[in-house]
């Protein structure tokens, strides 16, 4: 019987590959048969399925602003965000907004309708990868602390230039858990297993109250919290990250024998991605994993390796990152 609470499902020996050439910071994730999905949170979760991974290299960390920094600096690179707007891709946006910028998260001053993200969210023009709350501000003491503000060109762009790639879905989630398959989080299925907070997330009232027990109110530095099971940090919370996959509203239904499991399995139809009769529905979405220091149990328990949300393409923001992978 399929379950959620299932560990180590795959107990044939790991796939062998050979390190990366000039690869540092990376840590091997194993091939294998996981569980991918969760029942009891969100929807888009559902259902638990069997699949299938090849071992692949996977960056220890989200990457860095010091090192898109030095991305920028060999390429000359320019991030969506710095980039002009073209008014015929955003018919019913307000003229005066059409110009570079990003999303900013901004505390309220107390409770208000979760049901508006506009009430947190702004549109900061100016606001880029290095200027992460608009003008005036700057990323230089935040070197270690992951690179956000790129949308998934960006991130494509940056990956290509290592010589890596983005991480499908289902290889993500894989590396999120660990080992643990069928866990709730990253460490195991208890939130606070170690006395306390296992990793960057929002605690009080969302949006107005954050009470900062894990040390952190905004981006932390990279490896502040304990690695998973394969050596891997900032899995969840801190930052989302971008995948390749295109998003799908549900998992596909659970092979009928385990022997028939998808292996590597990509979401590839950008048709998949898009949000009918939402403004910008046009825009594809790709997935993100892992949630951020913005999610609160309260409005967004998703600090968690099934955690799952589709990002359109052309967004960027103040809490999505991304980490790089090497396949054989």
């Amino acid at each position: 019987m399929l379950g959620t609470q299932d560990r180590d499902m795959d107990p044939s020996p790991t796939t062998t590959i050979d390190a990366p050439a000039s690869r540092t910071n990376m840590a091997l994730v194993p091939g294998g048969t996981f569980l991918m999905g969760a029942e009891g949170f969100y929807p888009e979760e559902r259902p638990v399925h069997r699949v299938a991974v090849d071992a692949f290299w996977m960056d220890r960390a989200p990457v860095t602003v010091a090192e898109f920094r030095r991305f920028v600096k060999a390429t000359g690179y320019r991030t969506v965000a710095e980039r002009p707007l073209d008014p015929a891709d955003y018919p019913d946006a307000d003229p005066t907004l059409l110009v570079p910028g990003s999303l900013v998260f901004q505390p309220t001053r107390g409770p208000v309708d979760l049901r508006d993200v506009s009430n947190w969210w702004r549109y900061v023009p100016g606001a880029r990868w290095d200027r992460p709350e608009g003008p005036g501000s700057d990323a230089y003491t935040r070197a270690r602390h992951p690179v956000v503000h790129v949308a998934h060109e960006d991130a494509e762009a940056y990956a290509r230039w290592a010589g890596k790639a983005l991480p499908t879905e289902a290889e993500w989630e894989r590396a999120a858990r660990g080992g643990l398959e069928g866990a709730a989080y990253a460490w195991g299925d208890d939130a606070a297993a170690g006395g306390g907070a296992m990793a960057n997330y929002w605690q009080g009232e969302f949006p107005w109250q954050n009470l900062g027990l894990d040390g952190f109110v905004g981006t932390s530095p990279v490896g502040s919290f304990a690695p998973n099971g394969f050596g891997l940090l900032d899995m969840t919370g801190n930052v989302w990250e971008w995948t390749a996959d295109f998003f799908t509203a549900r998992h596909p239904a659970d092979a009928a024998k385990a022997c028939c499991a998808p292996r590597n399995p990509r979401a590839t139809a950008a048709a998949d991605g898009l949000a009918a009769e939402e403004p910008g529905a046009h825009i594809p979405r790709r997935v993100i994993k892992g949630g951020s220091h913005l999610c609160a149990d309260s409005y967004c328990l998703r600090y968690r390796p099934a955690a799952r949300q589709g990002e359109a393409v052309d967004t960027s923001t103040s809490h999505i990152g991304f980490r790089c992978v090497v396949r054989p």
